[in-house]
């Protein structure tokens, strides 16, 4: 099925049909977009065969009669898609986060499944396949202030029948959100980090505060937590530095995930958030590759190295990470969860069905204080 959608499998051909649904003006004119309303959820596709959903491109805008565009109105829009007539979305996220930067932030960044382009990262696209066997459902709901206009395509091929010589995993992407991760250590830097372990063997700059462990990852931040057959292909992670702690950096936080139920340690354990995403050394500059990068650094901004707004990714194209029947895909908030900050994800997996319900969005962002850096109650009344 894969064949003739690589640089060198161009040459097999493929016996379908080459479809689009677009928000193109069906009169002839320039209406090029959908209209979406305060609170209204838009039906954008509707597909009724078997198919493969090959790209998405999308680009919205929200704002008043003055032109001023409205604050985190990309986390103000949810994305939602539903495969072959299911009840719960396999799909339900902000629509900045699913393009791959979180915060409400968009600009210009690549990768080989998700992108933001020119002008200021405005033009959202996905490449991710996306199978269904008798139909796809795309929708978008909105809960800005003022109406949006939504462009997009949908292109997609057309199959008389899917074929039966795969086991075809659905596409999902999930988010979730932690406004405050109440970590142990002390907010000011202390005797936590001052203090030299003068632990025999140890560098002498170690710092007193990596002698806690951590030895079941129970309090780890949730990327993913799914039920069924699959595999895990990738994740951004969004980080807001809201408070001034130990040394500034958001770091030292290992990957663990955990496969088909198993106990810590996991299959999988890492040595670090930075060297999960593939870079290094408490990194302070962005950065973009096929596979990985650093897309939102914004430290110096925020007064200290590493404070304010981050985000990043890391996509398991070339190395997936196959479960059988369930997948916990975690890391920690600072060595041994003891950092307080904002996190924030997007996950992207592929299993069979039924998959294990989401947990509802809007609680989500309109609790969680940090939607735009304001109180929990202001906030979340405006998107009430």
């Amino acid at each position: 099925m894969d064949l003739g959608h690589s640089v060198d499998t161009l040459f097999f051909l493929n016996s379908c049909k080459s479809r689009r649904i677009s928000s193109y003006d069906k009169t002839g004119g320039n209406h090029d977009w959908v209209d979406i309303r305060p609170g209204e959820t838009k039906t954008i596709a509707e597909i009724n065969c078997s198919g493969i959903i090959r790209h998405i491109w999308c680009t919205v805008w929200v704002g008043d009669e003055n032109w001023q565009a409205e604050d985190y109105y990309l986390r103000k829009l949810i994305l939602r898609m539903y495969w072959d007539n299911e009840e719960n979305p396999s799909v339900e996220v902000p629509l900045g986060d699913f393009f791959g930067i979180g915060h409400g932030i968009s600009k210009n960044y690549y990768s080989a499944a998700l992108s933001m382009s020119p002008e200021d990262g405005r033009a959202m696209n996905c490449f991710f396949p996306m199978p269904f066997r008798e139909k796809a459902l795309i929708t978008v709901e909105s809960k800005c202030k003022n109406s949006a206009n939504f462009y997009f395509y949908i292109d997609y091929e057309e199959y008389e029948k899917m074929p039966d010589n795969h086991e075809i995993g659905y596409f999902h992407a999930q988010w979730n959100r932690e406004y405050n991760t109440n970590g142990w250590a002390p907010i000011e830097p202390g005797l936590l980090d001052r203090e030299k372990a003068n632990v025999p063997g140890e560098p002498a700059w170690y710092p007193a505060a990596w002698l806690r462990k951590n030895t079941d990852g129970k309090d780890n931040y949730c990327i993913l937590e799914a039920e069924g057959k699959g595999k895990y292909v990738g994740c951004n992670l969004n980080i807001d530095v809201f408070e001034r702690q130990a040394n500034d950096w958001y770091g030292e936080g290992d990957d663990m995930i955990f496969i088909d139920g198993e106990q810590w340690p996991p299959s999988l354990h890492g040595t670090g958030t930075e060297d999960y995403f593939n870079t290094a050394f408490g990194p302070t500059q962005e950065f973009c590759t096929p596979w990985h990068g650093i897309t939102v650094y914004s430290g110096n901004e925020a007064g200290f190295k590493w404070g304010g707004k981050n985000s990043m990714y890391r996509l398991h194209v070339q190395d997936p990470i196959h479960f059988e029947k369930s997948i916990r895909v975690t890391i920690e908030h600072g060595h041994a969860n003891k950092l307080s900050n904002d996190y924030s994800s997007t996950a992207y997996w592929y299993q069979t069905e039924p998959h294990k319900p989401f947990k509802p969005i809007w609680p989500l962002l309109s609790q969680d204080k940090r939607i735009s850096g304001e109180s929990a109650d202001k906030e979340g009344e405006s998107d009430k």
